[in-house]
Protein backbone atom coordinates (compact mmCIF):
# COMPACT_ATOMS: atom_id res chain seq x y z
CA UNK A 1 0.00 0.00 0.00
CA UNK A 2 1.47 3.37 -0.61
CA UNK A 3 2.53 5.60 2.07
CA UNK A 4 -0.30 8.44 2.73
CA UNK A 5 1.48 10.63 4.67
CA UNK A 6 5.21 12.03 4.40
CA UNK A 7 7.15 14.85 3.13
CA UNK A 8 8.22 15.25 -0.45
CA UNK A 9 11.02 17.82 -1.73
CA UNK A 10 11.39 19.15 -5.46
CA UNK A 11 14.33 21.21 -6.67
CA UNK A 12 14.48 23.94 -9.59
CA UNK A 13 17.18 26.26 -11.38
CA UNK A 14 16.93 29.42 -12.73
CA UNK A 15 17.07 30.62 -16.46
CA UNK A 16 20.91 31.95 -15.18
CA UNK A 17 22.13 28.37 -13.66
CA UNK A 18 25.21 27.23 -15.70
CA UNK A 19 23.10 23.63 -17.09
CA UNK A 20 20.16 26.27 -17.74
CA UNK A 21 22.45 28.60 -20.17
CA UNK A 22 23.31 25.29 -21.71
CA UNK A 23 19.84 23.93 -22.37
CA UNK A 24 18.44 27.80 -23.84
CA UNK A 25 21.57 27.68 -26.17
CA UNK A 26 20.96 24.38 -27.25
CA UNK A 27 17.52 24.83 -27.66
CA UNK A 28 17.72 28.12 -29.51
CA UNK A 29 20.04 26.04 -31.88
CA UNK A 30 17.20 24.08 -32.72
CA UNK A 31 15.02 26.54 -33.21
CA UNK A 32 17.56 28.57 -35.64
CA UNK A 33 17.29 25.08 -37.68
CA UNK A 34 13.65 24.54 -37.49
CA UNK A 35 12.91 28.19 -38.22
CA UNK A 36 14.67 27.42 -41.95
CA UNK A 37 13.88 23.81 -42.31
CA UNK A 38 11.21 21.95 -40.43
CA UNK A 39 12.85 18.70 -40.75
CA UNK A 40 16.15 19.62 -39.85
CA UNK A 41 17.89 17.12 -37.93
CA UNK A 42 19.85 18.88 -34.91
CA UNK A 43 21.70 17.06 -31.44
CA UNK A 44 23.24 20.43 -30.15
CA UNK A 45 25.48 20.03 -26.91
CA UNK A 46 26.75 23.31 -25.27
CA UNK A 47 29.58 23.74 -22.08
CA UNK A 48 29.85 27.28 -20.56
CA UNK A 49 32.02 28.03 -18.07
CA UNK A 50 34.07 31.56 -17.20
CA UNK A 51 34.00 34.30 -20.69
CA UNK A 52 33.45 30.56 -23.18
CA UNK A 53 30.97 29.20 -24.43
CA UNK A 54 31.58 25.73 -26.64
CA UNK A 55 28.70 24.15 -28.83
CA UNK A 56 29.14 20.50 -30.24
CA UNK A 57 27.08 17.91 -31.98
CA UNK A 58 25.78 16.93 -35.25
CA UNK A 59 23.15 18.56 -37.79
CA UNK A 60 21.79 17.92 -40.55
CA UNK A 61 20.04 21.06 -42.92
CA UNK A 62 20.78 24.37 -44.21
CA UNK A 63 24.63 25.07 -44.05
CA UNK A 64 26.32 28.42 -43.22
CA UNK A 65 24.89 28.99 -40.23
CA UNK A 66 27.94 29.20 -38.37
CA UNK A 67 27.56 33.08 -37.67
CA UNK A 68 23.80 32.53 -36.75
CA UNK A 69 25.20 30.15 -34.10
CA UNK A 70 27.18 32.50 -32.26
CA UNK A 71 24.49 34.88 -32.61
CA UNK A 72 22.09 32.67 -30.90
CA UNK A 73 24.19 32.15 -28.15
CA UNK A 74 25.59 35.58 -27.28
CA UNK A 75 22.08 36.66 -27.98
CA UNK A 76 20.85 33.79 -25.35
CA UNK A 77 23.26 35.04 -22.77
CA UNK A 78 22.23 38.88 -22.97
CA UNK A 79 18.21 37.74 -22.74
CA UNK A 80 19.30 35.95 -19.69
CA UNK A 81 21.00 39.06 -18.31
CA UNK A 82 24.52 38.28 -18.06
CA UNK A 83 26.94 41.00 -18.18
CA UNK A 84 29.76 39.83 -15.51
CA UNK A 85 33.18 40.20 -15.49
CA UNK A 86 33.28 36.28 -16.03
CA UNK A 87 30.61 35.81 -18.27
CA UNK A 88 29.56 38.34 -20.67
CA UNK A 89 27.74 38.09 -23.69
CA UNK A 90 29.57 40.29 -25.46
CA UNK A 91 32.96 39.66 -24.67
CA UNK A 92 32.75 35.75 -24.07
CA UNK A 93 34.31 33.41 -26.94
CA UNK A 94 32.03 31.54 -28.63
CA UNK A 95 33.97 27.88 -30.14
CA UNK A 96 31.38 25.55 -32.71
CA UNK A 97 32.20 22.46 -33.38
CA UNK A 98 28.41 20.88 -35.16
CA UNK A 99 29.16 18.79 -38.03
CA UNK A 100 27.04 16.51 -40.09
CA UNK A 101 24.95 13.68 -38.63
CA UNK A 102 25.95 10.55 -39.25
CA UNK A 103 25.04 8.70 -42.24
CA UNK A 104 24.45 5.47 -40.22
CA UNK A 105 22.41 6.80 -37.96
CA UNK A 106 20.49 8.72 -41.05
CA UNK A 107 20.02 5.53 -43.14
CA UNK A 108 18.06 3.55 -39.90
CA UNK A 109 15.98 7.02 -38.52
CA UNK A 110 14.69 8.19 -42.07
CA UNK A 111 11.95 6.84 -43.90
CA UNK A 112 12.26 4.81 -46.95
CA UNK A 113 10.45 2.90 -49.56
CA UNK A 114 7.98 1.34 -47.44
CA UNK A 115 9.73 1.79 -44.65
CA UNK A 116 8.15 4.82 -42.21
CA UNK A 117 10.42 6.75 -40.25
CA UNK A 118 12.04 5.30 -37.45
CA UNK A 119 13.00 5.90 -33.61
CA UNK A 120 16.30 7.95 -33.67
CA UNK A 121 17.43 5.87 -31.00
CA UNK A 122 16.31 3.59 -28.57
CA UNK A 123 14.56 4.58 -25.32
CA UNK A 124 12.11 4.60 -22.42
CA UNK A 125 10.07 7.86 -21.43
CA UNK A 126 7.79 8.83 -18.95
CA UNK A 127 4.83 10.92 -19.02
CA UNK A 128 3.24 11.99 -15.75
CA UNK A 129 0.02 13.94 -14.19
CA UNK A 130 -1.55 14.49 -10.94
CA UNK A 131 -4.44 16.97 -9.46
CA UNK A 132 -2.68 18.68 -6.95
CA UNK A 133 -2.26 21.64 -8.67
CA UNK A 134 -4.41 23.53 -11.73
CA UNK A 135 -1.75 22.51 -14.48
CA UNK A 136 -2.13 18.96 -13.19
CA UNK A 137 1.69 18.92 -12.02
CA UNK A 138 2.99 18.12 -8.98
CA UNK A 139 2.91 20.26 -6.42
CA UNK A 140 6.73 20.59 -5.08
CA UNK A 141 7.92 21.03 -8.82
CA UNK A 142 5.20 23.24 -9.34
CA UNK A 143 5.99 25.89 -6.33
CA UNK A 144 9.74 25.30 -6.97
CA UNK A 145 9.30 26.84 -10.58
CA UNK A 146 7.27 29.32 -9.82
CA UNK A 147 9.38 31.09 -7.08
CA UNK A 148 12.24 31.44 -9.19
CA UNK A 149 10.27 32.74 -12.39
CA UNK A 150 8.86 35.25 -9.62
CA UNK A 151 12.77 36.40 -8.87
CA UNK A 152 13.45 36.41 -12.30
CA UNK A 153 10.26 38.75 -13.41
CA UNK A 154 11.50 41.07 -10.73
CA UNK A 155 15.22 41.00 -12.08
CA UNK A 156 14.38 41.55 -15.76
CA UNK A 157 11.76 44.28 -14.14
CA UNK A 158 14.82 46.41 -12.19
CA UNK A 159 15.78 44.64 -9.11
CA UNK A 160 19.38 45.02 -9.70
CA UNK A 161 20.31 43.88 -5.82
CA UNK A 162 19.53 40.12 -7.68
CA UNK A 163 21.16 38.45 -10.34
CA UNK A 164 20.77 35.55 -12.29
CA UNK A 165 21.68 32.19 -10.67
CA UNK A 166 19.21 30.86 -8.57
CA UNK A 167 18.00 27.52 -6.90
CA UNK A 168 15.19 26.66 -5.43
CA UNK A 169 13.63 23.77 -3.14
CA UNK A 170 10.26 22.94 -1.83
CA UNK A 171 9.38 20.25 0.72
CA UNK A 172 5.75 19.45 1.45
CA UNK A 173 4.04 17.94 3.97
CA UNK A 174 1.60 15.07 2.45
CA UNK A 175 -1.68 13.90 4.83
CA UNK A 176 -3.92 11.21 3.04
CA UNK A 177 -1.49 11.78 0.22
CA UNK A 178 -2.64 15.43 -0.66
CA UNK A 179 -0.07 18.54 0.07
CA UNK A 180 -1.12 20.56 3.08
CA UNK A 181 1.82 22.56 3.58
CA UNK A 182 5.65 23.52 3.22
CA UNK A 183 7.88 22.03 5.89
CA UNK A 184 10.76 24.02 4.31
CA UNK A 185 12.00 26.42 1.68
CA UNK A 186 15.48 26.86 0.66
CA UNK A 187 16.23 29.78 -2.46
CA UNK A 188 19.91 30.40 -2.75
CA UNK A 189 19.95 33.82 -5.35
CA UNK A 190 22.97 35.36 -7.19
CA UNK A 191 23.03 38.65 -5.54
CA UNK A 192 24.79 42.63 -5.44
CA UNK A 193 28.48 42.55 -4.13
CA UNK A 194 28.06 43.96 -0.52
CA UNK A 195 24.34 42.64 0.03
CA UNK A 196 23.27 41.92 3.27
CA UNK A 197 22.14 38.44 3.69
CA UNK A 198 19.28 39.49 5.65
CA UNK A 199 18.22 42.26 3.02
CA UNK A 200 18.81 39.26 0.45
CA UNK A 201 15.96 37.03 2.39
CA UNK A 202 13.09 40.04 2.89
CA UNK A 203 13.74 40.61 -1.06
CA UNK A 204 13.21 36.70 -1.50
CA UNK A 205 10.49 36.53 0.77
CA UNK A 206 7.63 37.90 -0.79
CA UNK A 207 8.00 35.78 -3.95
CA UNK A 208 7.43 32.62 -1.90
CA UNK A 209 4.73 33.89 -0.15
CA UNK A 210 2.86 34.98 -3.08
CA UNK A 211 3.23 32.09 -4.78
CA UNK A 212 2.69 29.28 -1.76
CA UNK A 213 -1.19 28.99 -1.26
CA UNK A 214 -2.11 30.81 1.56
CA UNK A 215 -1.16 29.19 4.79
CA UNK A 216 1.41 27.03 3.43
CA UNK A 217 4.31 28.86 4.48
CA UNK A 218 7.21 27.42 6.46
CA UNK A 219 8.28 28.27 9.50
CA UNK A 220 10.99 30.93 9.56
CA UNK A 221 13.73 28.40 11.13
CA UNK A 222 13.08 26.31 7.98
CA UNK A 223 13.20 28.84 5.67
CA UNK A 224 16.33 29.30 3.76
CA UNK A 225 17.87 31.84 1.98
CA UNK A 226 21.25 31.62 0.70
CA UNK A 227 22.48 28.92 3.51
CA UNK A 228 26.39 29.66 2.94
CA UNK A 229 26.22 33.62 3.32
CA UNK A 230 27.32 34.71 0.02
CA UNK A 231 26.46 34.15 -3.66
CA UNK A 232 27.91 36.48 -5.32
CA UNK A 233 29.86 34.63 -8.48
CA UNK A 234 27.86 32.53 -10.18
CA UNK A 235 26.69 31.19 -13.18
CA UNK A 236 29.26 29.14 -15.75
CA UNK A 237 32.02 32.08 -13.93
CA UNK A 238 31.17 29.78 -10.60
CA UNK A 239 30.58 26.38 -12.50
CA UNK A 240 30.41 24.71 -15.55
CA UNK A 241 27.12 24.08 -17.20
CA UNK A 242 26.79 21.52 -19.77
CA UNK A 243 23.50 20.75 -21.53
CA UNK A 244 21.13 18.17 -20.75
CA UNK A 245 22.22 17.66 -16.94
CA UNK A 246 18.64 19.01 -14.89
CA UNK A 247 16.60 16.66 -16.68
CA UNK A 248 14.61 15.95 -13.28
CA UNK A 249 13.93 19.83 -12.84
CA UNK A 250 12.87 19.75 -16.70
CA UNK A 251 10.12 17.06 -16.03
CA UNK A 252 8.36 16.15 -12.27
CA UNK A 253 10.56 17.18 -10.08
CA UNK A 254 11.23 13.41 -9.08
CA UNK A 255 7.66 12.52 -8.15
CA UNK A 256 7.71 10.18 -11.12
CA UNK A 257 9.56 8.11 -13.02
CA UNK A 258 12.60 8.99 -15.80
CA UNK A 259 13.62 7.27 -18.69
CA UNK A 260 17.05 9.23 -18.52
CA UNK A 261 17.07 10.93 -21.79
CA UNK A 262 17.17 14.75 -21.80
CA UNK A 263 15.43 16.90 -24.10
CA UNK A 264 17.34 20.17 -24.82
CA UNK A 265 19.43 20.67 -27.98
CA UNK A 266 17.33 17.48 -29.77
CA UNK A 267 14.90 18.41 -32.89
CA UNK A 268 12.07 16.24 -32.06
CA UNK A 269 12.61 13.31 -34.34
CA UNK A 270 14.83 12.18 -31.38
CA UNK A 271 12.03 10.29 -29.16
CA UNK A 272 13.91 11.42 -26.04
CA UNK A 273 11.75 14.42 -26.39
CA UNK A 274 8.96 14.21 -28.60
CA UNK A 275 7.70 10.76 -27.04
CA UNK A 276 8.50 12.20 -23.04
CA UNK A 277 5.79 15.16 -24.95
CA UNK A 278 3.17 12.59 -26.21
CA UNK A 279 3.37 10.70 -22.77
CA UNK A 280 2.77 13.70 -20.84
CA UNK A 281 0.47 15.18 -23.11
CA UNK A 282 -2.09 11.80 -23.13
CA UNK A 283 -1.29 11.26 -18.87
CA UNK A 284 -2.41 15.22 -18.51
CA UNK A 285 -5.64 14.00 -20.68
CA UNK A 286 -6.41 10.94 -18.68
CA UNK A 287 -6.28 12.83 -15.87
CA UNK A 288 -8.24 15.98 -17.11
CA UNK A 289 -10.83 13.80 -18.19
CA UNK A 290 -11.73 12.32 -14.23
CA UNK A 291 -10.20 8.81 -15.95
CA UNK A 292 -8.09 9.14 -13.07
CA UNK A 293 -6.44 11.27 -10.00
CA UNK A 294 -2.68 9.75 -11.43
CA UNK A 295 -1.71 8.66 -14.44
CA UNK A 296 1.49 7.76 -15.33
CA UNK A 297 2.65 6.67 -19.08
CA UNK A 298 5.90 4.84 -20.36
CA UNK A 299 6.52 4.28 -23.51
CA UNK A 300 9.47 2.34 -25.40
CA UNK A 301 11.06 2.37 -28.31
CA UNK A 302 14.21 1.18 -30.75
CA UNK A 303 16.27 2.82 -32.95
CA UNK A 304 15.40 2.90 -36.65
CA UNK A 305 11.84 1.16 -35.79
CA UNK A 306 8.65 3.05 -36.36
CA UNK A 307 6.31 1.75 -33.83
CA UNK A 308 6.35 1.89 -29.84
CA UNK A 309 7.63 -1.90 -28.22
CA UNK A 310 5.65 -0.95 -25.25
CA UNK A 311 3.12 1.29 -23.76
CA UNK A 312 2.60 0.94 -20.40
CA UNK A 313 -0.15 2.62 -18.04
CA UNK A 314 -0.20 2.55 -14.06
CA UNK A 315 -3.21 5.15 -12.51
CA UNK A 316 -1.60 4.35 -9.05
CA UNK A 317 -5.20 3.20 -8.13
CA UNK A 318 -6.98 5.94 -8.79
CA UNK A 319 -8.50 5.07 -12.10
CA UNK A 320 -12.10 4.57 -12.50
CA UNK A 321 -11.61 2.55 -16.10
CA UNK A 322 -9.38 -0.53 -17.23
CA UNK A 323 -6.09 0.34 -17.85
CA UNK A 324 -5.75 -2.02 -20.23
CA UNK A 325 -8.66 -0.74 -22.53
CA UNK A 326 -7.06 2.35 -21.76
CA UNK A 327 -4.31 1.96 -23.76
CA UNK A 328 -5.91 0.61 -26.34
CA UNK A 329 -8.37 3.54 -26.26
CA UNK A 330 -4.70 6.10 -26.24
CA UNK A 331 -3.13 4.04 -29.54
CA UNK A 332 -6.35 4.49 -31.04
CA UNK A 333 -6.70 8.64 -30.14
CA UNK A 334 -2.89 8.98 -30.91
CA UNK A 335 -0.65 7.54 -33.25
CA UNK A 336 2.80 6.89 -31.18
CA UNK A 337 4.98 6.01 -34.01
CA UNK A 338 7.79 9.26 -34.35
CA UNK A 339 5.90 10.56 -37.64
CA UNK A 340 2.92 10.35 -35.36
CA UNK A 341 3.66 11.97 -32.74
CA UNK A 342 5.45 15.00 -34.26
CA UNK A 343 2.53 15.29 -36.96
CA UNK A 344 -0.18 14.74 -33.69
CA UNK A 345 1.67 17.59 -31.79
CA UNK A 346 3.15 19.89 -34.76
CA UNK A 347 6.20 19.25 -33.41
CA UNK A 348 8.39 20.56 -36.26
CA UNK A 349 8.04 24.08 -35.71
CA UNK A 350 11.61 26.99 -33.39
CA UNK A 351 8.96 26.48 -30.57
CA UNK A 352 11.90 25.27 -27.75
CA UNK A 353 14.18 27.39 -26.79
CA UNK A 354 11.10 28.34 -24.34
CA UNK A 355 10.98 25.30 -22.93
CA UNK A 356 14.47 25.42 -21.52
CA UNK A 357 13.58 27.18 -18.08
CA UNK A 358 11.10 26.19 -15.54
CA UNK A 359 9.91 23.47 -16.55
CA UNK A 360 8.86 21.61 -20.25
CA UNK A 361 5.53 20.45 -18.56
CA UNK A 362 2.77 22.55 -16.66
CA UNK A 363 3.10 25.41 -19.12
CA UNK A 364 0.25 27.04 -20.87
CA UNK A 365 -0.10 26.55 -24.38
CA UNK A 366 0.95 28.96 -26.49
CA UNK A 367 -0.91 30.70 -30.07
CA UNK A 368 2.32 29.44 -32.51
CA UNK A 369 1.86 25.69 -31.16
CA UNK A 370 4.52 26.16 -28.42
CA UNK A 371 3.74 23.48 -25.33
CA UNK A 372 1.24 22.08 -27.53
CA UNK A 373 1.56 18.72 -25.46
CA UNK A 374 -0.18 20.84 -22.65
CA UNK A 375 -3.99 20.89 -24.36
CA UNK A 376 -6.49 19.31 -22.85
CA UNK A 377 -8.11 18.37 -26.52
CA UNK A 378 -8.55 14.70 -26.28
CA UNK A 379 -10.94 14.94 -22.96
CA UNK A 380 -14.22 14.80 -24.65
CA UNK A 381 -13.01 11.66 -26.84
CA UNK A 382 -12.00 10.05 -23.84
CA UNK A 383 -14.89 11.10 -22.11
CA UNK A 384 -16.87 9.32 -25.10
CA UNK A 385 -14.78 5.99 -24.99
CA UNK A 386 -15.77 5.02 -21.04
Amino acid sequence: MAQSNYVFTSESVSEGHPDKVCDQISDGVVDLFLAQDPYARVACETLATTNRIVIAGEVRGPEGLLKEIEGVARETVKAIGYEQEGFHWKTAEVQCYLHAQSADIAVGVDAAGNKDEGAGDQGIMFGYACRETDDLMPAPIHYSHRILKSLADARHGGVKELGPDAKSQVSLQYVDGKPVRATSVVVSTQHAEGLDQDAVREIVRPHVLKILPEGWMCDEAHFYVNPTGRFVIGGPDGDAGLTGRKIIVDTYGGAAPHGGGAFSGKDPTKVDRSAAYAARYLAKNVVGAGLADRCTIQLSYAIGVSHPLSVYIDTAGTGRVDEEKLSDVLRQLMNLSPRGIREHLKLNRPIYARTAAYGHFGRTPDADGGFSWEKLDLVDELKRAF
